[in-house]
């Protein structure tokens, strides 16, 4: 008896995700419509209410749902509705085929009234000025699914049936992540005020099951949560505290915890307001939310699909200029910044904090003397920006936000952004960036999501809707800044919003050690930083003047008294695919400095689209062996780039495993050493070569892999 052929295994998305195209495929009753591209899939009963019946991990057959909830729950006028959902499960730790035939439609909630699909439109515009990724696309492509609900039959007043509800789905080609948002619309004759929101009510399977008393951590379901109402955070759980809530599910009455705590019902809506109202004719949008599976616990491969869906959903974050922060604004000295800039192959110079630029001075000589240093910049072909400080600070004149009793600013201060200075503060960022030249910002402190009970303050009512409203006010910003093509520098997590780039994770008061403790923290910090960022998407720190002390061991000025040194920072960066911020007068002052400046400037953008790709977490730099780190990118020539840093002040050789999986080679791969003939090793079984490497005292080797 013959054997069947065995069919190829679909490819891993991670490297070739060409076939995973996302649709919507209506059933053959017409009772069930399903959002699936292959990776992910979410399913949807349309009567005798809509509701999702299944969300499924097709990477690896799991079913992630384990019971039937309202689609989205909203407060109105004080009234709480639930949207869509079933109602009838007999038991929540798995949900059989046969029972949803069985559930019924809550005559209380909003119904299901129609549909429509078509195609993702982009958030906001994206001008793009600067070099990005290969193969970038915005609007992402893949498919939009929206779903209308009326009010409830029996509404007592029959106007407000004229109230409409759209949850809206995005789902992609080649990323097992969706996003959910809702629309309120007002069709009827007076105003209405969404109080609260809770855009997605996910009963998802449990990861742990304790018996006894929760374990402190309450580990919860493998998914990644983000939404674009993020804040006050670096990286992408901290600044997502507010906006997504893992709870406990009064539904599921045969989980194995005996107080029933287990964290297993995911919940995203803000913790507080928003309390919008909504005019007669008018129409309230929640904030986006972004939903992504985890297909097991590998932290690099959890943390590629992390850095895949940011490319996909924010490819702003592609950008990366080399930029250089320019101590003091005196016109010589930025002159000379932009002209070394220039020489050397940098892209932009920031105006940096305490350099004496106040670009809040509306005074006419500040906008006169910000269009001559652009006017000259760009005539150099270099960008220049400034530095402002929001959060942080205390302005007064009752505009600083009012916290409830016991609690206080993130920072200790902060200025209520939708106060009269707050206004007055927005509009000048608008004209100022409008009629200065300057190209980027640096917004430093942001906003941290403090809330504000003032009355007083012309943008919000009270506690409930100061959180909305400060939210929106800088993130309508951040999306003009993205349309007109100005870049962003923001210290917190507002990537969604239009934001390039945050801090990798860094200790300000490190950059006051010595010269030779900076290099290690450096390669440690880029390391750490990349599990979940690209390297584009957080900048580092050069220190070439004294930054908060240390006197002369922690500079690097003279310059080229310290050339080894600076050329192991520049390296440690660039190598990695880093941009760090050199701030100080100058970049050279000799000019062998320059050259050695140059040549390494040179090096990175002759290989930039693989040193901006992927990283893979070789060995973290601990000062005692050789670290170093795998670039990968399958849809380059150059497919890898390896790169060994020794810390040892005697040569070092050592054959290292390299794992060239994410590469995209299966069988063979050419290995050349500084560009020289290529070697060709063939792979392991398991994607490894072994390769000899020789690294000099305190420098840095590197591997090309095609």
């Amino acid at each position: 008896m013959a054997l069947a052929a065995q069919s190829d295994p679909p490819p891993d998305w991670l490297i070739d995700a060409s076939s995973y195209r996302a649709q919507v495929v209506t059933n053959a009753d017409g009772r069930e419509i399903k959002l699936s591209n292959g990776l992910l899939a979410r399913t949807f009963r349309l009567a005798p209410n809509a509701a999702t019946v299944g969300l499924d991990n097709l990477i690896t057959g799991e079913a992630l749902l384990r019971g039937v909830k309202p689609e989205a729950i909203l407060e109105i006028d004080g009234v709480r509705y639930e949207i869509g959902g079933l109602k009838g499960q007999p038991n929540y730790a798995f949900l059989r085929p046969e029972w949803i035939e069985q559930l019924r439609a809550d005559p209380a909630a909003f119904h299901f009234v129609g549909l429509e699909v078509g195609q993702p439109k982009e958030r906001f515009a994206w001008k793009r000025v600067r070099h990005h990724a290969p193969d970038v696309k915005w609007p992402p492509a893949g498919v939009h699914l929206r779903m209308d609900y009326d009010m409830p039959i029996g509404t007592n007043e029959s106007a407000s049936r004229a109230i409409r509800v759209s949850v809206h789905y995005e789902l992609y080609d080649g990323l097992p992540c969706y996003s959910k948002w809702l629309t309120v619309s007002n069709g009827t004759s007076k105003v209405i005020r969404v109080d609260r929101f809770s855009s997605e009510i996910l009963a998802v399977v449990e990861r742990v099951a304790e018996v006894d008393e929760l374990t402190a951590g309450r580990q919860t379901p493998n998914l990644h949560i983000e939404t674009d109402m993020a804040f006050g955070g670096m990286m992408a759980a901290g600044a997502n505290r507010r906006s997504y809530r893992w709870l406990t599910d009064p539904d599921f009455h045969t989980q194995v915890n005996y107080e029933k705590k287990t964290p297993c019902l995911l919940e995203i809506g803000p913790d507080l307001g928003p309390a919008q109202e909504i005019l007669p004719g008018g129409a309230f949008e929640s904030f986006r939310a972004w939903v992504l599976p985890f297909e097991n616990f590998d932290r690099e491969r959890s943390g590629l699909a992390v850095r895949r869906m940011y490319r996909v959903i924010a490819p702003w974050v592609t950008e990366n200029p080399l930029m250089m922060h320019v101590r003091s604004a005196d016109e010589r000295t930025v002159t000379n910044a932009i002209n070394q800039c220039a020489e050397v192959g940098f892209e932009m110079v920031i105006l940096s904090f305490g350099s004496g630029f106040d670009l809040e001075n509306e005074k006419p000589e500040t906008l006169a003397r910000a269009r001559r240093y652009a006017d000259y910049a760009r005539a150099k072909g270099i960008e220049i920006g400034s530095y402002s400080l929001l959060a942080s600070r205390r302005v007064g004149g009752g505009n600083d936000v009012v916290m409830p009793p016991g609690q206080s600013p993130t920072f200790g201060n902060s200025p209520c952004l939708v106060s009269s200075w707050g206004t007055n503060y927005f509009r000048r960022l608008y004209e100022f960036h409008r009629d200065s030249g300057f190209s980027l910002l640096e917004h430093d402190g942001s906003y941290p999501g403090d809330i504000c009970q003032s009355d007083q303050h012309p943008g919000h009512s009270g506690l409930a809707d100061s959180r909305w409203n400060q939210w929106r006010a800088i993130t309508d910003f951040y999306k003009w800044c993205r349309g007109q093509g100005f870049y962003l520098n923001v210290p917190d997590h507002y990537f969604l919003s239009g934001s390039s780039k945050t801090g990798m994770g860094y200790r300000e008061t490190n950059w006051s050690l010595e010269r030779e403790q900076q290099v290690i923290h450096t390669r440690q910090n880029i390391f750490d930083g990349t599990w979940e960022k690209a390297p584009s998407m957080g900048w580092m720190f050069v220190p070439l003047t004294e930054y908060q002390g240390g006197g002369a061991a922690a500079t690097i000025e003279p310059l080229d008294e310290h050339l080894d040194h600076y050329e192991r920072m520049l390296n440690s960066n660039l190598a990695l695919g880093v941009q760090a911020c050199y701030r100080g007068p100058r970049l050279y002052d000799t000019e062998r400095t320059k050259q050695m400046v140059k040549r390494w400037v040179d090096w990175f953008k002759a290989h930039r689209d693989i040193l901006e790709s992927d990283l893979i977490h070789g060995r973290r730099a601990d000062a005692r062996d050789l670290d170093w780190m795998l670039h990968v990118n399958p849809k380059l020539k150059e497919k890898g780039m390896l790169v060994v840093f020794n810390p040892l002040n005697q040569p070092v050789a050592r054959t290292v495993q390299v794992n060239l999986y994410y590469t995209g080679l299966t069988d063979k791969a050419r290995v050349s050493e500084q560009g020289r003939r290529a070697t060709t090793f063939k792979l392991n079984r398991d994607y490894t070569i072994a390769l000899p490497v020789r690294v000099p005292a305190q420098g840095m080797n590197w591997f090309v892999i095609e």
